[in-house]
């Protein structure tokens, strides 16, 4: 047993903690006439989130609509239209031409998709304007407690000896978790086999059910069952340690250097959004996401702010989208 494994545990519990709720106004609605001429946002701003209500890109949207309604002196509404792994969502904002829609989309629309779909109703790096980029994190490598009785090293050497005889759970094809596994795969000489699952509830209960033995989620999601004993947090998948989880080893320390994986969320507007008013948007959200309160809540959430210039979001998104594209390619994978 590793006797750094309980200071461990606590430290990660603490650094990943999982706000059991967000409480965000509802806001509704309200119809009004834009005047000529008038001061921009004329009326209500809408941020258009492509997951389910209670998602993490959903509920850092409610985060921030309260604060940018303040500073933008309209209501900002968030509509939540879910589906396609957030394609529809982003489609939806690629195509608005009102003037007041933006949204919150998940690095995979703006990354894998476009190698992923045969046919993808947007360009993600021709018909978005980026804002902000709001928050991202490590994924976790997580297995049974029981796996891992020892060092990581010794984890790993088991894994391996263990052939295709072990699983791995995964959200689905192309999803952040199935392309770094596949990754690590090839950097670690693994072959583990995929299941895909609805969802990472899904994926950590069949972890408990025996049906598979690694899967690669959020720190937030693991982190309930690192602390009650039944999972051990193995490592993160970015290239050095995370201060989301500063006790666990990055994937250089591990052996599976040239890994650098994070999923993360990002504020985005059409392409065809006056310049002004995108300046505008983004002047807003950094301030708010350099607020003690703001980072406190991203925390708690399990994300990390960093750097929030357009550019900075507009480099992250083209540099992913080569990763992964190189990667999809290679490993021939679809998802229609």
């Amino acid at each position: 047993m590793n006797p750094n494994h309980s200071t461990t545990r606590r430290q990660f519990l603490v650094t990943t903690g999982i706000a059991v709720a967000l409480s965000a106004p509802v806001m509704q609605p309200v119809s009004v006439l834009a005047q000529s001429g008038a001061a921009w946002p004329a009326r209500p701003l809408r941020i258009i989130a492509g997951y389910p209500s209670g998602s993490s890109p959903d509920l850092l949207a409610r985060l921030l609509a309260e604060h940018l309604g303040k500073s933008l002196g309209q209501t900002v509404i968030v509509e939540n239209k879910p589906g396609a792994g957030g394609n529809i969502g982003a489609e939806l904002i690629a195509k608005a031409d009102d003037g007041h829609t933006i949204g919150i989309i998940g690095n995979g629309p703006l990354t894998s998709s476009k190698f992923l779909f045969s046919k993808l109703a947007y360009d993600p790096l021709k018909d978005f304007a980026p804002i902000a980029l709001v928050g991202s994190a490590p994924l976790v490598w997580v297995a049974p407690k029981s796996a891992v009785t020892g060092s990581v090293a010794d984890y790993i050497k088991s894994v391996q000896a263990a052939g295709d005889k072990i699983n791995y759970g995964s959200i689905g094809a192309g999803s952040g978790g199935h392309l770094a596994m596949e990754l690590i795969k090839e950097r670690l000489g693994l072959q583990a086999v995929h299941v895909p699952f609805a969802g990472g509830p899904a994926i950590l209960n069949a972890m408990l059910g025996g049906q598979i033995q690694i899967a690669l989620l959020p720190g937030s999601t693991v982190a309930p069952l690192v602390q009650s004993g039944k999972l051990a947090a193995v490592a993160v998948t970015t290239s050095e340690r995370s201060p989301l989880a500063p006790d666990l080893p990055s994937m250089s320390e591990i052996g599976a250097k040239g890994i650098n994986i994070e999923v993360w969320n990002a504020i985005m507007a059409p392409v065809k959004m006056p310049e002004a008013h995108q300046a505008r948007l983004n002047a807003e959200i950094a301030k708010i996401l350099q607020t003690s309160e703001v980072r406190e809540k991203l925390l708690q959430l399990g994300w990390r702010v960093e750097d929030t210039s357009p550019k900075a979001l507009a480099d992250r998104i083209k540099s992913d989208t080569a990763l992964y594209g190189a990667l999809i390619t290679a490993k021939g994978i679809k998802v229609d």
